[in-house]
């Protein structure tokens, strides 16, 4: 089975859990607080494309800020999760790598917890340039790499071969980044005003006392000591001709 095809059944049989995973307890928290990092950098009330949009939750979230959107998954469960969730968006199966929109047509393209899937990251940004409007923005925010990240291929691994029925728990060859290949990414994307950072020291797959605890010190932790932040955020922006 190829990872696409392995990603793609993982999330249809995740589809029943994933919205308790990041609407409850610390995932609920963990979620609002890389959702904070994307939002704030994508301009308000305008028409959004969200890429690897799970079950609508960012996508509602930007709605509530008086924008409207369309939701991009490859699992077909997801996305009639989301439906159920935000009836007033648009929502579509299919990949970041080949979007099937227009050029121009978005003013935002956001995408959580799903870069690192994408196999061909360099196309998968083309593909978001093609389809900003001049001036559009980008913002996305992803696993990166550190030595806290360096051992997650072998435990999704053992996942996998213990049948660990739990959401992102397999081996599916994703791709952690350092903070200078998401910028060489996005320059080589012909996006501007690139910017790339790091958040979330206090990741939910922590014992609930230990994540709030890391939550803070996180503060702390993405000012002075970024490098042992969890994910990596990016955003950069299309050019006016």
């Amino acid at each position: 089975m190829t990872e696409p095809a392995k990603v793609q059944r993982h999330y249809d049989e995740m589809a029943e859990i994933y919205d308790r995973r990041y609407t409850e307890g610390t995932g609920q928290s963990y979620h609002r607080h890389i959702s904070d990092q994307v939002i704030g950098w994508l301009p308000p009330g305008g028409c959004l494309l969200d890429i690897g949009c799970g079950t609508g939750l960012f996508v509602e979230r930007y709605l509530e800020r008086g924008g409207h959107g369309i939701g991009l998954d490859i699992s077909p469960k997801m996305i009639e999760r989301a439906r159920d969730r935000a009836p007033l968006a648009n929502w579509t199966v299919g990949t970041g790598e080949s979007l099937p929109f227009r050029d121009n047509t978005f003013d935002a393209v956001s995408s959580l917890l799903a870069f690192s899937y994408f196999k061909d990251p360099e196309g998968m940004l083309a593909e978001v340039f093609r389809v900003l409007r001049p001036g559009g923005r980008v913002a996305l925010c992803t696993l990166g790499r550190n030595f806290l990240t360096a051992g997650l291929p072998a435990i999704h691994t053992l996942g996998e071969l213990a049948r660990v029925r739990q959401v992102g728990m397999g081996n599916f060859g994703e791709h952690y980044y350092t903070d200078a290949e998401m910028e060489s990414l996005f320059t080589g994307a012909q996006f501007v005003d690139v910017r790339v950072k790091r958040c979330s020291f206090a990741h939910l797959n922590l014992a609930r006392p230990v994540y709030h605890l890391a939550r803070r010190i996180e503060p702390i932790v993405e000012k002075r000591l970024p490098y042992l932040a969890y994910n990596i955020c990016a955003t950069g922006r299309k050019p006016h001709p």
